[in-house]
């Protein structure tokens, strides 16, 4: 073969590999881009959804509750439900309602204590003498909510997803109270609603600060004692600035939370995610909140017993006095909810109080 052959042989061998390397190229891109559109519904199917928490992230709604209900939403919807944790609450905690509301969050939780003018009924789970845990309070309180409480509509502009309560609030304080004249001007922190009520009854003078603020304003004088459920004391590790624990059974008032998603958010969900949240949530959320403080509770008792802190009951004088002075609140909210509500607050009252002990049997 002559040179001029075997150049021109030369060329068209390099023109048949450059032709089969746009083919092979040309192949590739068309596998990447059908790749890509069979992936893109999948990827406009997920919905990302934010939460956040005021409380610290070693809290255990924070660490616990959040997370767990987070992982079971993305379970019943098959994953095209995702909830991201912000690192930072985007508001102050009384603010919570309204930053969910106005789209600052997709989800969150908030005391209904925080804005007691704005949220009357749920404050029925506050009243002294609800339930022996949080649990059975947290469960009777949703149960309640769902058939009286939701048709008022109190949450309006957002979602509500679920309610309960923390454990029976408790009497922290760093000096001795035996009597109700050692209450006399005392100074309290509370977190606002039936706890500010019941300790302004008590002869103390309370005042309303978020929980995160408790051991500054405790360690510093600006208050002598903090009304909470035992497991605040290991959250907020009061245990070095409080000397003693008065235990009420039952305890002297509770905390009700709302647990709710932007309501815009919620409408834009398929009826079939919307369907898979709701399998795990209402009164689902009670029990998970709930169960999970009063695992809570039992860290806190151990934490104020490991730091000395003196833990204490009530003689008989002094839970009959707490009790005498606690039946206006009681009274007060009852009459609040019929006549700002237009519901029968006494028989909700009463029928609340027989299914706390529904619940407490297991039905």
């Amino acid at each position: 073969m002559n040179q001029a052959a075997i150049c021109e042989l030369d060329v068209l061998r390099e023109g048949s590999a450059r032709s089969r390397g746009s083919v092979l190229k040309g192949a590739m891109l068309g596998a990447a881009l059908a790749m890509g559109m069979a992936a893109a519904p999948l990827a406009q199917a997920q919905t990302v959804l934010t939460m956040s928490s005021w409380v610290p992230p070693s809290h255990h709604l924070t660490a616990y509750f959040l997370p767990t209900w987070a992982a079971e939403v993305e379970k019943a919807t098959n994953g095209r439900v995702k909830l991201r944790l912000l690192p930072k609450h985007p508001s102050a905690a009384p603010g919570t309602f309204d930053a969910v509301r106005d789209d600052l969050v997709d989800v969150s939780f908030v005391t209904a204590s925080y804005t007691p003018a704005r949220h009357i009924l749920p404050l029925l789970a506050e009243l002294p003498g609800s339930g022996a845990t949080a649990e059975i309070n947290s469960v009777a309180f949703s149960r309640i909510h769902f058939k009286y409480f939701q048709a008022v509509n109190e949450y309006k502009g957002v979602k509500i997803l679920g309610v309960f309560t923390h454990g029976p609030g408790q009497m922290f304080t760093k000096k001795p109270v035996a009597v109700i004249g050692d209450l006399a001007g005392m100074k309290i922190r509370t977190g606002g609603g039936i706890a500010e009520a019941v300790a302004r009854a008590l002869g103390a003078s309370p005042f309303v600060k978020p929980a995160p603020e408790s051991y500054e304003l405790l360690s510093t004088g600006v208050a002598d004692g903090t009304f909470f459920p035992f497991e605040s004391v290991a959250s907020f590790k009061l245990e070095t600035v409080i000397s003693q624990a008065t235990v009420f059974p039952g305890g002297m008032y509770s905390s009700a939370f709302g647990f709710f998603m932007n309501e815009d958010r919620w409408n834009k969900l398929s009826r079939q995610d919307q369907d898979a949240i709701a399998s795990v949530s209402f009164e689902q959320v009670a029990h998970l909140a709930g169960r999970s403080w009063d695992n809570a509770d039992k860290v806190g008792i151990d934490v104020l017993r490991k730091a000395g802190v003196k833990m204490v009951e009530p003689d008989a004088a002094l839970l009959r006095e707490v009790q005498t002075r606690s039946q206006p609140i009681i009274e007060e909210w009852i009459a609040k909810a019929t006549k700002e509500r237009g519901i029968d607050g006494r028989k909700v009252f009463n029928e609340f109080h027989e299914e706390l002990k529904r619940v407490a049997a297991g039905q």
